[in-house]
């Protein structure tokens, strides 16, 4: 069994990690750190739990982490770079799933977040979480930068199509979309009910801190520097990202030959689902799971793809994928723990 400590477990990414882990075969939960909830028991602050995990949460004690085999850390972008050395330090495996280390350029990471890394050493050997990319580095490594929702769908639904050559690497658009889940537990009036439902809106247009993650990965399927557009909005649902990418094709391509690609390129790939031509993703077909669908049609006007990707943005998103990456490290098949299909309704 592998003894795991989840920090930051009361917030929407913990939790949803929390719930995965209390039903993983191999999985023994040891620590739940909260600092909101400290001395509570879990079933107590998420009554879901009841008759499933009576474990108290409890503020950080590094001495009983280091107990455990594996941290993952759900904490605050920002947080987790003043965390994670000491359980590296302590012998741990790390899966953070902040933005702090999931970078290549410790300058890209201090631009984009507005604040000095205090781990840069960390981040020169944390290896970006994307098993469908790096899996061998993933099984190997100590340190994990686990990726997030926008990211991940926006990566995905791109990379085969820019990998291939067939993908313009300039003015490419994302245009995603995410459900409420996505902005965390946090009090704020922009997330509250009556302003949510029944409206959608755009925001941190063109300045999104994830541009620069995906812009990092994309760079490296185009084999030279790749600058996006990308667009958040949030929409009146709880779980889900749809994103939508726009590509310009370097030649005549029809969408079934597109298809092909990318069946082609994720034919291992048991959680990327690609659509047959003439099908499109839905969020509701991906929600409560850890895959992730993939459609595409080719304008023939525009010598254009336009690429659509779904994921559940706190389960592929997050704690599902963190999980995918603890199988990889602890050598268990990936899909342990989170094989299940979607909630559909």
């Amino acid at each position: 069994m592998i003894k795991i400590a989840v920090l930051g477990a009361t917030g929407y990414a913990g939790i949803e990690l929390v719930r995965i882990l209390s039903s993983h075969p191999e999985a023994d939960i040891r620590v739940l750190g909260s600092q909101s909830f400290d001395g509570q028991p879990i079933s107590k602050v998420y009554k879901n739990f009841e008759h499933v995990l009576d474990l108290n949460c409890e503020k950080l004690d590094l001495d009983k982490v280091s107990e455990c085999d594996v941290a993952f850390t759900a904490l605050p972008h920002g947080a987790s770079k003043d965390v994670i050395p000491s359980l590296i330090e302590s012998g741990l495996k790390v899966i953070d799933l902040s933005g702090d280390f999931r970078y290549d350029d410790v300058k890209v990471y201090e631009k984009w977040y507005g604040q000095e890394h205090s781990a840069p050493e960390l981040l020169k050997e944390s290896v970006y979480g994307l098993p469908e990319l790096y899996r061998d580095k993933i099984k190997g490594a100590r340190l994990i930068g686990n990726p997030g929702c926008y990211t991940t769908c926006s990566i995905l639904g791109a990379y085969p199509v820019l990998k291939s050559g067939l993908g313009n690497s300039e003015n490419i658009i994302v245009d995603a979309k995410s459900g409420v889940t996505g902005a965390g537990r946090g009090l704020s009036l922009a997330y509250h009910f009556c302003e949510c439902t029944e409206n959608t809106k755009a925001y941190k247009v063109a300045t999104h801190r994830h541009t620069s993650e995906i812009e990092q990965e994309l760079s490296k399927a185009a084999g030279k520097e790749v600058m996006i557009s990308f667009t958040p909005h949030l929409i009146p649902q709880k779980r889900g990202i749809l994103s939508t990418i726009y590509v310009n094709l370097d030649k005549k391509c029809t969408t079934e030959e597109l298809v092909e690609i990318y069946k082609e390129f994720y034919k291992d790939e048991y959680f990327v689902r690609v659509k047959e031509a003439g099908e499109l993703p839905e969020t509701k077909h991906v929600a409560g799971s850890n895959f992730v669908d993939i459609g595409m049609v080719v304008d023939p006007r525009l010598d254009r793809a336009v690429i659509v990707s779904a994921l559940d943005n706190i389960y592929k998103g997050a704690a599902g994928q963190a999980v995918q990456n603890m199988n990889l490290m602890f050598g268990l098949d990936e899909k342990t723990g989170i094989a299940n299909a979607g909630f559909y309704l």
